[in-house]
């Protein structure tokens, strides 16, 4: 579970956040992704790090949308974290290894659960620079991802875990079904446009 919700700290693209009742959040968070993906270097392989737990209700959110992901079986990304398959704190450090042994300099999306004010909850965020996993709940682990996306479960500040472990499994369903169908949509479109741009080059 990443910390607290996450404050724009003068990054060069804000930090989105957007409830997820929201009418166009697919549309704010795909535009906004997009924009991150500019940085995208052509050939870069892009991995997703779904970070969290099925052993929790609210640390399940990553997992939940790898598997989601791993159904839809794009070619233009790799994955990792799913609920067969979690990437969680006993293993983050592994599978990191993992993929900087396989890829050179891949751009790296990380997604997770986090706590907040009790406004913020059901909200998602879209952030430039790495998400810090276990530090909302005091653990060391390695920071994950150039831009991460983080959907706030509950309320943080107080017996976090007995908090995670009592958070509505029906928010995180739909959070991790907003952040699939997303960043899905986003890998895809930009592929697409970049394609023909790549041909023109050539």
């Amino acid at each position: 579970m990443a910390p607290l919700e996450h404050s724009n700290s003068g990054q060069e693209i804000s930090c989105l956040k957007v409830p997820h009742t929201e009418p166009g959040i697919h549309s704010a968070i795909i535009h906004r992704l997009l924009l991150h993906f500019a940085k995208v270097s052509p050939g870069q392989d892009i991995v997703v790090i779904c970070i969290g737990t099925d052993r929790s209700t609210g640390d399940c959110l990553g997992p939940l949308v790898g598997t989601s992901l791993a159904k839809l079986a794009s070619p233009h990304f790799h994955l990792y974290g799913t609920l067969e398959e979690p990437v969680h704190a006993m293993n983050l450090n592994d599978t990191l290894d993992k993929i900087n042994q396989r890829f050179i300099d891949p751009f790296i999306i990380g997604i997770d659960a986090c706590l907040g004010q009790t406004s913020s909850v059901g909200s998602i965020q879209v952030v430039q620079g790495p998400l810090r996993p276990g530090a909302g709940v005091n653990k060391q682990l390695p920071p994950v991802g150039d831009i991460h996306l983080t959907g706030i479960v509950n309320v943080g500040g107080f017996m976090e875990y007995f908090v995670l472990q009592n958070t509505r499994l029906s928010l995180v369903m739909r959070l991790s079904e907003i952040i699939s169908s997303s960043l899905y949509t986003a890998i895809k479109e930009w592929n697409r446009g970049f394609i023909p741009l790549v041909r023109r080059e050539q």
